[in-house]
């Protein structure tokens, strides 16, 4: 039997219910489909940092780095100022691991409800690649003229936490404040050709960007001219380009036109979460960072919602979606897919379902209906 080694950072607030659900659950398609997952625990987050003053350090990073994939609940504690736990926990491992490619897939499943009017399962079925490590994210404060190309990047992935002020004397004695945002052809280059391959690898035959070159074109520009060049090479996958604006109109009126969008940071950042709230909800939305050379972490989208910890009412089926993205990315396809089937009867059923979804199941009961149904699919 083969052992996969799994770094599981369960996080703060309903992040270690969820995560243990989630666990439940591939343990299940493991002992099935005959491989065994070792799950090595880590105590980043809230209480952690209260204790000792630390969030993560480099001997951290290191240690991660010898998994190849990390299952992430949430962090974010309101006794904690925001930002330090997101920022050094979260950002540190995208950008230590340079998990340039932000994957969400927006799919909604029968018996889920859509605020969509006249919006059925099979028109909300599209995937979101979302550039994670450049744009307005990248935590630039300084001009990076006359360095190398991988100089850039390499301030892009770990100049996160640069914080800069800008003291002016205006007219009126104003101050103000900006950000700088960068994006690299490289960078742009590589998330686009993952998503033309995903859009080969899984069937799909169209793909498309959204950007505000209209308004931003010395950024966008770029952007515009990487997914050109990049679709030249992927001839029999169409292509379009459009607005983010109009874009998020698009996702509301016609997401049946989307198969694969590709989008720069910060506005796949925002359209990904309106492609939650189409599918469902935010406890049906998966998500993974990855890196396709090395660690990549899979995580839901949602935060650790302190309010409900230890309750018992959280919808983990986000995390278990996220864990057949992490089966996936193992290579394990058909555990994954047994997974993502499970969760389809058991929304399909209605049985069983938490509060967000209009029902009154616990956390655990919605992890076991998954896992009996995988053992009915066997």
């Amino acid at each position: 039997m083969t052992t996969y080694r799994v770094a599981t950072i369960p996080g703060d607030g309903i992040g270690p219910e969820v995560i243990e659900e989630g666990k439940k659950v591939l343990d299940t398609v493991g002992e099935i489909d005959g491989f065994d997952i070792e799950w090595v625990n880590y105590d980043f987050g809230a209480e952690r940092y209260l204790k000792t003053n630390k969030v993560m350090d480099e001997n951290d990073l290191r240690e991660l780095s010898e998994y190849r994939a990390i299952y992430f609940g949430a962090v974010g504690d309101p006794r904690i100022t925001p930002g330090i736990l997101e920022r050094g926990i979260v950002l540190a491992i995208r950008f230590y691991f340079d998990q340039y490619v932000n994957l969400r897939p927006v799919k909604l499943y029968e018996g889920v409800p859509t605020p969509l009017a006249r919006k059925e399962p099979k028109d909300v079925n599209f995937v979101c690649i979302r550039e994670n490590t450049e744009d307005l994210y990248s935590g630039l404060g300084a001009a990076a003229t006359g360095q190398s190309s991988s100089e850039k990047m390499s301030m892009v992935r770990h100049k996160y936490t640069l914080d800069f002020e800008v003291k002016a004397h205006l007219s009126h004695g104003e101050g103000f404040a900006y950000t700088l945002g960068a994006i690299t052809r490289m960078g742009a280059e590589r998330v686009m050709e993952y998503a033309f391959q995903y859009a080969e690898k899984h069937g799909m035959n169209k793909v498309s960007t959204a950007d505000k070159a209209n308004v931003m074109p010395q950024m966008y520009g770029l952007w515009r001219e990487s997914f050109e060049k990049v679709a030249r090479l992927h001839p029999s996958i169409e292509h379009e380009m459009l607005f983010a604006d109009a874009t998020s109109m698009w996702f509301v009126k016609n997401p049946e036109r989307f198969k694969v969008v590709v989008l720069p940071n910060l506005f796949g950042d925002i359209l990904t979460d309106l492609g939650a709230a189409i599918q469902g909800g935010l406890g049906l939305a998966p998500g993974g960072n990855i890196n396709p050379e090395g660690t990549s972490m899979f995580e839901p989208i949602h935060g650790s919602a302190p309010f409900y910890k230890g309750m018992n009412v959280a919808d983990p089926l986000a995390t278990i979606l996220a864990g057949a993205m992490l089966l996936d990315y193992l290579g394990l396809l058909d555990a994954a897919a047994k997974v993502e089937k499970a969760v389809e009867n058991v929304l399909k059923q209605g049985r069983v379902r938490t509060y967000d979804l209009g029902g009154s199941s616990k956390t655990t009961e919605v992890g076991t209906a998954v896992a009996d149904e995988i053992r009915k699919l066997t």
